[in-house]
């Protein structure tokens, strides 16, 4: 991650397995980190929020992401997740994740109290001097209820500050005018140093945000379908439009297993998170389906839906 160049391509945001315990399940975990390079993937997101970050212990945090870590063996760049509410508690997940080997950090804007701009950029100013890693800023406003404007990102990325942003605004209209705000495809003379990375974290439209200008896409649904993350990637990169629409509508249908569990008796992170693991589960990976507490636990009939949408996709066979 010293290297001048952006970080590219497809980055997933890696599940934790847990056991029926709660506890991370370590041998399932590489094995998933071996699912993903399989893949074709061109790096890694630890503790991110499809990591269930916000819902592990601190000694839970260094089990993922050393597992993590040593399973990738350098392979490729894993960006450590340091969220937390304020800037002395991120300080701390930062220094461990240096010491456990992460190869850079991405962080939120604070959250529960109420925080200005001016805080915000404080913020990310300080983790950047401190921490003697690379720093990718989250923008995730439905959970920090904070967006992060384009000046500020902009602002950040001149004075090096940051090294990229992961947007899960879900607001393609802003990242569209960032994109633009920072010279579009090609870049601009007058913008930002050239290894400023712009990733999007809504993984139905990476097709459009590629060819908008980002860099690459850290999908939640990569950790089941990494391959086909990265096709898409590969075929915007090749010009191949055709392709690369054809597997964003297969994507978008196997999306749908993140409705599995229903609305009226459980939390749509709780459905989102149960498909995710159980279609894991179904294709050898991960051991259970488990999520971490207070999550509700995805039924048979929920499923029986994943399954069906992991066949629909070719990602097993027809039954």
């Amino acid at each position: 991650m010293s290297s001048p160049q952006p970080l590219r391509g497809v980055v997933p945001p890696v599940c934790t397995p847990l056991d029926p315990a709660g506890e991370v399940d370590t041998a399932s975990l590489t094995r998933h980190v071996e699912h993903l390079l399989g893949g074709g993937v061109h790096g890694l997101f630890a503790l991110g929020s499809s990591s269930e970050v916000a819902f592990l212990t601190d000694r839970q945090r260094a089990v993922a992401l050393e597992t993590v870590v040593d399973a990738v063996a350098g392979r490729v760049p894993v960006l450590a997740g340091v969220i937390d509410m304020t800037t002395p508690r991120v300080l701390v997940h930062a220094d461990n994740a240096r010491k456990a080997g992460a190869d850079a950090l991405v962080a939120t804007a604070p959250f529960y109290a109420r925080t200005h701009p001016r805080e915000i950029t404080r913020h990310f100013r300080i983790l950047r001097e401190r921490a003697e890693l690379p720093l990718y800023a989250y923008d995730l406003p439905v959970s920090v209820h904070s967006k992060l404007s384009t000046g500020l990102v902009r602002e950040l990325a001149e004075d090096g500050t940051l090294a990229g942003l992961k947007d899960s605004s879900g607001d393609e209209g802003s990242l569209r005018r960032l994109l633009l705000e920072l010279g579009g495809r090609d870049g601009r003379a007058d913008g930002p140093a050239p290894a400023f990375s712009v990733l999007t974290g809504s993984e139905l439209t990476v097709d459009a945000a590629l060819l908008a200008g980002a860099d690459g896409v850290v999908p939640g649904l990569g950790n089941v379908d990494p391959g086909g993350y990265v096709r898409l990637y590969d075929a915007v990169r090749a010009g191949d439009l055709d392709a690369a629409v054809a597997e964003q509508a297969r994507l978008t249908e196997l999306f749908g297993m993140v409705d599995a569990g229903p609305e009226g008796e459980m939390g749509r992170n709780s459905s989102a998170m149960g498909a995710f693991k159980h279609a894991l589960r179904l294709l050898g990976i991960f051991a259970h389906g488990t999520t971490a507490a207070p999550q509700i636990q995805l039924d048979g009939a929920a499923i029986a839906l994943v399954e069906r949408r992991l066949r629909a996709a070719g990602l097993l066979p027809a039954g």
